[in-house]
């Protein structure tokens, strides 16, 4: 039987998602954990592999057992062997050749930076501290070039493996709660380190020192070189992952994680 779930982590403290033979990371942990409950050594495969120290709110992986425990069983069962900071948010059934990583349509990646002078103890390595004002609908007008099918290689890292640039941003938006600049950014996959390549140049166009048509510039340059900076990992959130429907597996809310690190206002649109 083959089965999915959806697993919620912070990544502070591990080496990113994939398992690791000299740091600890959280392939490992859920690895672990659903082998206690299935009674046998457990492989899963996840639908993104998140970097050290990014965070999901809905990552979802596959694994096959020969075990037969209630749905029920594998969320709870699994929880009591996980550490404080990995979940699982959910268990479900689904068919032989359903793959979390290419069987996925689409997707979404959040991005929180704090837009205050002084830092934020309570959320320390959960958002991006940005100490100047930043301009949230200049942002937001910037980032719709990247909307399409492009060639991302001015966003790709430079130890990226794929083999192919190009990609397919299907929505890019920001938002402000308060005192919290929101990045979200939907594709049908991404480049290493794209997002926080795109979020790194964004907050120069926000802070005033790029023109809001620098970011176009850069999609058709081509030359990360050329681009900002990246942005820290801490602020990096896999916040869902779109299947066809007939796969089964349940579609993860919006979450309150902007309530969660202190915004002091609901979101209210771009800018």
């Amino acid at each position: 039987m083959r089965l999915a779930v959806g697993i919620e982590y912070a990544g502070t403290l591990y080496a990113g998602w994939q398992r690791q033979g000299h740091a600890p990371s959280v392939q490992a942990e859920v690895e672990r954990a659903l082998a206690d409950v299935a009674a046998h050594p457990v492989a899963v495969v996840c639908a993104g592999r998140t970097d050290a120290g990014v965070h999901a709110l809905a990552q979802v992986a596959h694994f096959d057992t020969t075990a037969s425990r209630p749905l029920r069983g594998w969320v709870l069962g699994a929880n009591v062997a996980l550490p404080p900071d990995v979940a699982i948010i959910f268990a479900a059934p689904v068919a032989e050749d359903f793959h979390a990583r290419y069987s996925a349509l689409a997707r979404t990646y959040r991005y929180l930076v704090l837009n205050r002078p002084v830092r934020a103890p309570l959320a320390y390595d959960r958002v991006c501290l940005w100490h100047t004002p930043l301009d949230v609908p200049r942002m937001h007008a910037a980032l719709q070039a990247l909307v399409g099918e492009h060639d991302f290689s001015a966003f790709r890292a430079a130890e990226c493996q794929s083999r192919v640039p190009v990609r397919r941003v299907s929505a890019v938006s920001v938002r402000r709660a308060g005192e919290l600049v929101e990045f979200e950014i939907t594709a049908n996959a991404f480049l290493h380190h794209m997002v926080r390549n795109i979020v790194g140049s964004a907050l120069k166009v926000g802070g005033g020192e790029r023109p809001e048509a620098w970011l176009g510039e850069l999609l058709a340059g081509r030359d990360r070189r050329a681009a900002g900076p990246t942005a820290p990992p801490g602020g990096l959130y896999l916040a869902s992952v779109e299947y066809p429907a007939a796969a089964g597996v349940p579609r993860r809310v919006r979450d309150g994680v902007s309530a969660m690190i202190g915004a002091s206002a609901p979101p209210d649109g771009p800018g």
